[in-house]
């Protein structure tokens, strides 16, 4: 299994308070300032995960009377503080066997929270439009022959994989490598500027072949046809160099601090108890992305339709 990224992550407007230096005290107890009952949670940059920060952040607020306090960083560094206690919980996770491995089997400093209800899934994906004309285009064998059709400036006179942030960890090049492929990955800098990059092919019904997951929001705007790797079987990505494999189904976890598993009073339970699926992530995501809604204005909003979806998540008194 691999990781779908790790980021620089993009703040999440929640109205809540960012955190600067936090500790293990963390844990939905009482800070020792304040006398408030405080939660921290990471925000990844990528828009469906901040979603889930979104809403959970609202309802821990509004429905339980909690600060909510948010840290921005990577996938890898956030196992880390998760670990220190820095943050309480990562709500959604893409398979981390090191860390997981580390922390939870041997530290026992992390536990697991229970799946988040959405399946994330990565592979190579061509735009509709371009797969109706190329139908042989959708079975990586045949990319080559459509090498031409994806050269761009920055991709050195072969057919370009559009990426998005450097810092995302993929397979890709490896892929590129075993498969014999006449590709070259290049990256735009960030989801956003990749989502950009989309959109403009789309408008301009030009080819494109990219990198790409769901569940994600513009899936509902750029009609994408998925590129058939050849078949994922369990170990196929153990030896990072030699993966020739398409990439698995994850269903998404949560992760929590180990103290505040056992300490974090409602919140805790709170979050174990979060789950919800795949249409009701990307409904918010695309409030955030599409509509350009700020989090906690998305959050509010689908809170308010939904409340026999949430009020299932809430500790029982």
């Amino acid at each position: 299994m691999r990781t779908l990224r790790t980021t620089t992550a993009v703040v999440s407007a929640l109205g809540i308070l960012t955190l600067s230096a936090c500790g293990a005290a963390d844990t939905g107890k009482k800070d020792a300032v304040g006398g408030k009952k405080s939660v921290t949670l990471t925000v990844p940059s990528w828009v469906g995960a901040q979603a889930n920060t979104a809403v959970a952040g609202y309802i821990l607020k509004k429905e339980l009377g909690y600060t909510v306090k948010t840290q921005q960083m990577g996938e890898v560094l956030a196992w880390d503080a998760l670990s220190k206690g820095d943050i309480d919980a990562i709500m959604e996770d893409w398979g981390h066997p090191k860390e997981e491995k580390q922390y939870v089997a041997t530290k026992k400093t992390v536990v697991k929270g229970g799946d988040l209800g959405v399946t994330g899934h990565i592979g190579w994906f061509v735009p509709k439009y371009y797969a109706d004309k190329n139908p042989d285009v959708t079975d990586a064998k045949n990319l080559n022959k459509y090498a031409e059709d994806f050269k761009t400036a920055e991709s050195g006179g072969k057919g370009e994989i559009l990426e998005g942030s450097p810092d995302y960890v993929t397979n890709d090049d490896a892929l590129i490598k075993n498969l014999k492929l006449d590709l070259k990955t290049t990256y735009s800098g960030s989801e956003a500027a990749q989502i950009t990059a989309m959109k403009k092919y789309a408008k301009e019904k030009k080819p494109f072949l990219t990198y790409w997951w769901t569940p994600q929001w513009l899936n509902a705007q750029i009609d994408m046809v998925e590129v058939k790797l050849p078949e994922y079987k369990a170990g196929c990505d153990a030896d990072p160099k030699k993966i020739a494999c398409a990439y698995p189904n994850t269903p998404l976890q949560k992760y929590f601090n180990a103290d505040f598993a056992k300490n974090g009073g409602e919140a805790a339970e709170f979050l174990r108890n979060f789950k919800w699926t795949t249409a009701q992530q990307n409904e918010v995501a695309l409030m955030i992305a599409g509509e350009k809604m700020s989090p906690e204005a998305a959050a509010e909003k689908w809170v308010k339709a939904n409340e026999s979806t949430w009020k299932a998540w809430l500790p029982k008194k």
